[in-house]
């Protein structure tokens, strides 16, 4: 007989961020909500006045800045609506819940920040083929007011960007940007200064380097879950010594650890237990282990009997003597 024991068996209801509590997540979850909020309205209120400026003074290096300020509209108004899902209770055809709508959410926002990356880079290399007069003071002025328009919105999720990777993904948007004004601003005084029309789509084209590598990052993290590859933070090889070296196990097999949504990790394994010893007991000891050492909380451990002693046939001779065995 099998029986199934895990970390989770005593939680049923711990489906939240590792060691919290629902009344704990559920406050996180508001904060959340709050600076993503605020975090949408600065951005959306000052993309329009980028993008005018932009166009009217012909300046790449703006309209790119505005561009990416819309993607972060964008990514804001869709990391919300994602924590509005992944708070929502689980249901019987949802048995997790809707976690998964948050790395989902990060997940477009990271291909949003690539296609944005293509368009500006495109646009840089006509620009920088046909050079055209830029505003310079208006670029200057306008692209430092979205610089602080940006450090804003960015501090305002910073304080909570650790607790979701959602949030982080939409942090990355605001910080790209808050970089791409700075080379705006860089590419405004170079035309104001030096008449150098050249360096708004060089710096364009920058821009466009630094949004995609942020694009890039949010990428790789989110299909890591999708794909639900092992966490990396979390040592599999560590993790496998951690439960043969536990008392009563003395094998393992079907050993798997993913991600079912950020900070939000789980491990199923199948043990052997040694003879004599009792699954239950052995499986709470394994629990415990790997939530002391690793952190781990959603865990399900299958304990299975040791094989039967192998049975040895031996055949006699005539005589009496033995001969050989048969296995």
């Amino acid at each position: 007989m099998k029986l199934h024991v895990g970390s989770h068996s005593y939680r049923p209801y711990r489906h939240g961020h590792a060691g919290q509590l629902p009344g704990a997540r559920a406050g996180h979850d508001q904060a959340t909500k709050r600076a993503l909020i605020a975090a949408l309205g600065l951005t959306a209120a000052f993309m329009g006045v980028e993008a005018a400026v932009g166009f009217i003074g012909k300046s790449l290096a703006l309209l790119a800045d505005a561009g990416h300020m819309l993607a972060d509209t964008g990514a804001l108004a869709l990391a919300l609506l994602a924590q509005h899902w992944s708070s929502k209770p689980r249901t019987e055809r949802s048995t997790y819940g809707f976690q998964r709508a948050e790395v989902l959410a990060a997940f477009l926002n990271g291909a949003v920040l690539a296609v944005t990356a293509a368009f500006i880079l495109k646009e840089a290399l006509h620009r920088w083929a046909t050079p055209q007069l830029v505003w310079g003071k208006g670029v200057v002025i306008t692209a430092a007011a979205g610089l602080a328009v940006n450090l804003a919105a960015a501090g305002i999720l910073s304080r909570a960007k650790g607790r979701s990777l959602n949030v982080r993904a939409a942090f990355a948007h605001l910080i790209a940007d808050s970089l791409g004004s700075v080379a705006a601003i860089s590419a405004g005084l170079a035309v104001l200064l030096f008449g150098a029309y050249r360096a708004d789509p060089a710096l364009s084209a920058l821009i466009a380097l630094l949004i995609a590598f942020s694009g890039w990052r949010v990428l790789k993290e989110t299909t890591a879950i999708l794909l639900e590859a092992a966490p990396p933070h979390l040592d599999v090889a560590a993790i496998e010594r951690t439960i043969l070296d536990s008392p009563g196990v003395v094998d393992l097999h079907d050993l798997h650890v993913w991600r079912i949504s950020d900070r939000f990790d789980a491990l199923t394994v199948h043990i052997t237990l040694e003879r004599g010893k009792h699954g239950i007991e052995v499986c709470h000891t394994v629990t415990e282990r790997l939530r002391k050492e690793h952190g781990l909380y959603h865990v399900t451990v299958q304990p299975e009997a040791p094989p039967p002693d192998e049975v040895v046939h031996v055949r006699s001779r005539r005589d009496g003597g033995p001969i050989g065995k048969v296995g």
